[in-house]
């Protein structure tokens, strides 16, 4: 019999008892070692049996057994300590709170996905993990973030294989009675409502859930609820699922709605409304919107309202190819802006916002260019993301070098209370007296090799224990009512080397390289000396039939009896199994086509753990491989075609596994520690511990992004929005008069006939301002070595200055009010050279306004021809 409907009922706590309700309801318990202790401690079998879920504990554990633990005095006693500890943690100051100088009083942080636990499966993959280790870092550190998502009633799918190893999905409903989740309801009990007006006179509805990740408060928006119609239910069924408008009406609710609710609730909380909104990525970039809507009704007009909205606005772009962005009908968006959506606004202004630049489709709105058009700062995800994004993006700056388009970049970072392993936790507690492992002093002879060594071989035999339990439960799930063969109780073994491969399956993160020569591989997994062992896991999207294919070619290659014992696929992939999956494998592996890896911070949770990496230089890795931490896959950009790339990578990946990565883990002592092996563990826990923390990274983002944009914003929104109102006058007049601007002769002088190095250039640039005045503009001399075709490189800038009457007989109509007739300004200024070899110049003329964060930032320029 299956049931028609399911729900949670909660345990009755023993009185003694009632502080584990709390503890239960707020997630810090995820990340927070000795509140899962405590948990585990009430019944260590039921607490697997639920997924180290303490509100699904406490509903199946007997009441008898927390009869027991109430009467145990020792057990009452630690629960009311983690309780008061909890409490401290919310209430006392952290280190933004001590963060001198003005900061902003909230930040609102919008994604499609968070990652917080496998007890709340609101998540698909990477950027969903990194939205949920953002929160945490967050949490940890004080910073006043409000999280906004979308609560999917199915969440991500289930993964299960077929015998002959395609991919199934499903899709089990999840209850949110059972989760760690209230609605946000106003003082009468009622609960909050969010609407969006939709086409054809319908109103979406939705409600929302508010969940405690530690500190910081996460918002989640539902649809299923009786006051829509049965087809507006289903907008917020799946995590990515849906069609076209599907995938539209799920945007404009996590951006629109999203950005009210934030309203709502802080109204209701009187917690501050955020100064700052962080977009990650762009699916939730329609806030900008709703922002500027409501502006709008304050007074001010649309270009106004922009320039106010995109000042307090942050843009996270985690995309390096276009295939990745999320990309509308113009006409589909239309319609649903050509209703009372967004009162007070044009359809026109706002579909200009996602318009594709000259290289794109006119019928088409693209999401990340209206991010960045809405983002007054904006950045990608790793150093070489940075570069991959300010190339992507160009064509909404043109006439700019890449390096000067203002896309900066912030690393990605892991949480290490989430992704470390307790047995390291508790390696650092008891040699190095912290609880901290992202600081800890690993290079400390307080910690010895046979330390490290003891504490990785154990993490390993706990994975491999773990693999064996679901790959024998993923063959009864094949198999109902079989007999799960003994060979799958031997799969692995933990003294093996173990490789790590695990992600989503698009095919440009190649999960099948390994397959390339697959008698090479046999070789390596069966070798007399030094056998290997790998373990891959990953999900390929439910529309992607190619990255099945992948799926399947593994897991028809692991069922070969020669090598089964070496290599497995485990189906399903999520937190809980990653929790294991990174501390258990010695070597982690990524080998995607470079530069298509935005950074990849699976390797910085393997890395946390003491693992090396083994990957192509990619995302993170070029940044941080120092040639001790691990290995770096040569990358043959300049092969001939994609199958002879592939060939030299993987005849290069296997080369390193045979020659470099397998010899010095199995080159042991006599005490059995293999001295280099472990000292290249040490390296890695000492050295990139501390960069790899997501601490690092919500550091940075609070100094280079948050801070800047909070101070952008009270600057224009002081007085009555009176700087934003002359912001918006001023970019008019610009944009009207730049057709006009040109650098119509420059002359130079002042060096010999044959330059040298200690030279000075002298120029002289006349200008045409066409009515804007001298102090509206930079005028520019770029200089640097002299390439083929005329192209610069390892260019520097000199602003020039208005010659006004320095030479009045060569300058008459150099004065700062020169009108739209009259002639050129003179601008003059002199250059250094001070390198030998080829030397270019030119001269460029640049909007300038103390409320611009970059000169480029309105892709105008004006360069000598």
């Amino acid at each position: 019999m299956k049931a028609i409907r399911k729900f949670t009922v909660r345990a009755v706590l023993p009185p003694a008892l009632t502080a584990l309700e709390e503890l239960a309801g707020n997630l810090r318990w995820s990340w927070h070692e000795p509140t899962r202790r405590l948990f585990e401690h009430i019944s260590p079998d039921v607490w697997r049996e639920v997924g180290h879920d303490p509100t699904a504990l406490l509903g199946a554990v007997d009441p008898a057994r927390l009869d027991e633990l109430a009467a145990d005095a020792d057990y009452v006693a630690g629960v009311a300590a983690l309780q008061a500890e909890l409490r401290a943690y919310l209430e006392l100051p952290r280190w933004y709170q001590q963060l001198e100088g003005e900061k902003p009083a909230a930040i609102a942080y919008f994604s499609p996905e968070f990652g917080i636990a496998a007890a709340l499966p609101q998540y698909s993959g990477g950027l969903g993990i990194l939205a949920g280790d953002h929160l945490k870092s967050a949490s940890d550190l004080g910073v006043p973030l409000i999280g906004v998502g979308l609560f999917y009633r199915a969440g991500y799918f289930s993964q299960a294989i077929s015998a002959d190893g395609w991919q199934l999905e499903s899709y089990p409903l999840l209850d949110p009675d059972g989760l760690p989740l209230s609605v946000v309801r106003r003082p009468d009990g009622s609960a909050v409502p969010v609407t969006l007006a939709l086409p054809d006179n319908r109103t979406l509805h939705a409600r929302i859930w508010q969940a405690q990740v530690g500190r910081i408060t996460l918002l989640l928006l539902d649809t299923d609820i009786p006051e829509n119609d049965d087809d507006l239910r289903q907008v917020t069924d799946r995590l990515y699922g849906g069609g076209g408008e599907h995938r539209l009406l799920q945007e404009l609710l996590l951006g629109i709605g999203g950005a009210r609710a934030v309203k709502r609730w802080t109204e209701l909380s009187g917690h501050p409304e955020p100064e700052v909104f962080h977009t990650n990525e762009g699916h939730a970039g329609f806030l900008g919107l709703e922002r500027i809507s409501s502006l709008v009704g304050e007074g001010l007009s649309f270009q106004e309202a922009l320039q106010v909205a995109r000042a307090g606005t942050v843009f996270t772009t985690h995309t390096p190819v276009a295939a990745g962005i999320d990309r509308f009908e113009a006409p589909l968006v239309r319609r649903y802006f050509e209703t009372d959506l967004l009162p007070g606004l044009n359809a026109d202004d706002l579909l200009a916002l996602g318009a594709e630049t000259s290289d794109g489709s006119p019928n088409v709105f693209n999401m990340a260019l209206m991010g960045l058009r809405l983002g007054q700062h904006a950045n990608g995800v790793s150093r070489l993301h940075g570069e991959v994004s300010r190339r992507m993006f160009k064509g909404l700056w043109p006439g700019f070098d890449e390096t000067e388009i203002p896309i900066d970049s912030i690393t990605n970072g892991v949480h290490a209370p989430t992704w470390t392993d307790p047995a390291l936790l508790a390696l650092a507690e008891s040699r190095l007296n912290t609880s901290d492992t992202s600081t800890a002093d690993w290079a400390s002879a307080a910690v010895s090799d046979h330390d490290l060594w003891a504490v990785r071989s154990t993490m390993r035999r706990a994975f491999v224990d773990d693999v064996r339990l679901r790959l024998a439960a993923a063959w009864r799930e094949q198999n109902p009512g079989g007999i799960v063969p003994s060979w799958v109780s031997q799969v692995f073994d933990p003294e093996v080397l173990t490789i790590g491969f695990a992600r989503r399956v698009p095919t440009y993160k190649r999960l099948t390289l390994m397959l390339h020569d697959p008698e090479r591989l046999r070789a390596l997994l069966t070798h007399p000396e030094h056998p290997i062992q790998i373990v891959i896991a990953g999900k390929s999207h439910p529309a992607d039939d190619e990255g099945k294919r992948l799926i399947q070619r593994i897991v028809q290659f692991a069922a070969d009896p020669a090598v089964r014992g070496r290599i497995a696929f485990l189906p399903d992939y999520n937190i809980a199994m990653a929790q294991l999956m990174y501390p258990g494998t010695d070597v982690w592996l990524n080998n995607p086509l470079r530069p298509l890896e935005a950074c990849g911070t699976s390797g910085m949770k393997a890395a946390l753990n003491g693992a090396l990496n083994l990957s192509i230089l990619d995302g993170w890795w070029p940044e941080y491989y120092d040639g001790q931490n691990g290995w770096a896959i040569p990358s043959a950009d300049a092969a001939g075609d994609s199958a002879e790339r592939d060939r030299l990578e993987a005849e290069a990946l296997y080369d390193l596994i045979e020659h470099q990565v397998a010899p010095p883990f199995y080159d042991r002592g006599a005490d059995g520690v293999p001295t280099r092996w472990v000292a290249a563990i040490r390296h890695t826990l000492a050295g990139l511990s501390p960069e790899l923390s997501a601490d690092r990274m919500v550091r940075e983002y609070v100094e280079k992004l948050y801070r800047p944009a909070a101070r952008s914003e009270e600057a224009l929104s002081r007085d009555g929005y009176r700087a934003a109102r002359e912001l918006a006058a001023w970019k008019q007049r610009v944009v009207a008069a730049w057709p006009g601007v040109a650098v119509s002769h420059v002359e130079s002088g002042g060096v010999a006939t044959v330059p040298q190095v200690g030279d000075e250039l002298h120029l002289r640039a006349h200008v045409q301002l066409n009515g804007l005045r001298s102090t509206d503009v930079t005028v520019q001399v770029v200089y640097g070595r002299s390439q083929v075709g005329d192209e610069l490189s390892d260019t520097h800038t000199a602003d020039l200055t208005l010659a006004t009457g320095s030479d009045p007989d060569a300058a008459p109509d150099a004065r700062p009010d020169a009108g739209p007739g009259a002639g050129p300004s003179l601008f003059i200024g002199t250059v250094l050279l001070n390198s030998a070899g080829g030397f270019g110049y030119t001269v460029r003329v640049l909007p300038r306004h103390d409320l611009l964060v970059s000169p480029a930032e309105m892709g105008l320029v004006a360069v000598a021809s």
